[in-house]
């Protein structure tokens, strides 16, 4: 069983730019080895164990000292939204990326719980955790008015 550090979709996108006081929504993309579930099978010498992973929860680090945990995958921004604040997973930048080399370095840590169960062998259970981490960079600018 293959699992992977979240795929990321985070506003404003990686190359892009933010700005000081505007809503960044986190979100991340859900196939099987990204945030689940995903399962698998194995035998051997009559003895049969499933094991079925999912996402518990994701822990945002925001490179600027906070972190955000979100217990689902978030919402994917769209521009309908306009500068609304994601319902689910969201922060705001109260200073510009300048402060730590022109970008803040982002990271989603994924914690995955893991029930398995055996089969053949006195039906035994358990949970495992493991965890997957994925990292982008933002640049976060401030605006300034001239009259």
């Amino acid at each position: 069983m293959k699992l992977v550090g979240p795929d990321i979709d985070i506003n404003p996108k990686p190359g892009g730019k933010g700005l000081v006081g505007m809503p960044v929504w986190m979100a991340v993309d859900q196939s099987r080895t990204t945030y689940g579930p995903n399962s698998a099978t194995a035998t051997a010498g009559g003895v049969t164990v499933t094991a079925t992973a999912k996402v518990k929860s994701i822990v945002w680090h925001m490179g600027d000292g906070t972190s955000v945990t979100c217990n689902g995958p978030g919402t994917v921004y769209r521009k309908s939204f306009g500068m609304k604040q994601s319902p689910d997973c969201g922060h705001v930048y109260k200073q510009t990326s300048d402060s730590a080399g022109g970008k803040f370095k982002v990271s989603a840590t994924a914690t995955w719980a893991v029930d398995w169960q055996v089969a053949g062998s006195g039906g035994e259970t358990g949970q495992l955790t493991e965890v997957r981490n994925s990292q982008v960079a933002l640049t976060i600018i401030e605006s300034q008015a001239v009259n």
